[in-house]
């Protein structure tokens, strides 16, 4: 396996895209695998911020790429990553997604990224690591599978 960068620059890097998702979560008050204007409103608002109508319709459109009235994780990540410098983090993520991957089944669990994390001294609780592959979870089969893993990567490349 190709090494790129330091593991703990690896491991910040996936800490910080676990990040998102745990953001694009709390964002998706219905868990449907989409932000809505009015999830995106709400959400806004809980924070503090009063965002006009106008305004949640502007970004909104910023954000989604194929028109759908919806941002998907592919749009959020595209952009909340915008204008962060990502470097190497499509390889990374790539390194990263076969050393969860330590059985070499090309499937991560929650389990999987549970035992990995509290390796490397980031402490998610197991549910919350469940969450995070939950919510990548496309063909909702329980684990990530590298082409699951890749709505993530092309969205950030």
């Amino acid at each position: 396996m190709a090494q790129s960068g330091s593991l703990s620059q690896q491991t910040e890097m996936l800490s910080q895209v676990l990040s998102l998702m745990e953001t694009f979560r709390a964002f998706d008050a219905d868990n449907d695998g989409s932000i809505s204007t009015a999830e995106l409103g709400g959400i806004l608002s809980s924070l503090g911020h009063t965002v006009s109508q106008e305004d949640l319709k502007v970004m909104m459109e910023q954000g989604d790429r194929n028109g759908d009235g919806l941002l998907s994780i592919e749009d959020f990540l595209e952009m909340t990553t915008d204008k962060i410098e990502l470097g190497g983090l499509t390889d990374s993520l790539t390194i990263a997604f076969e050393t969860l991957d330590a059985n070499g089944d090309e499937a991560v669990t929650g389990e999987d990224l549970y035992e990995i994390l509290k390796n490397t001294g980031i402490g998610l609780s197991k549910e919350a690591c469940q969450d995070i592959i939950a919510s990548m979870d496309e063909d909702g089969d329980g684990a990530v599978s590298f082409e699951d893993f890749k709505l993530i990567v092309n969205s950030l490349s």
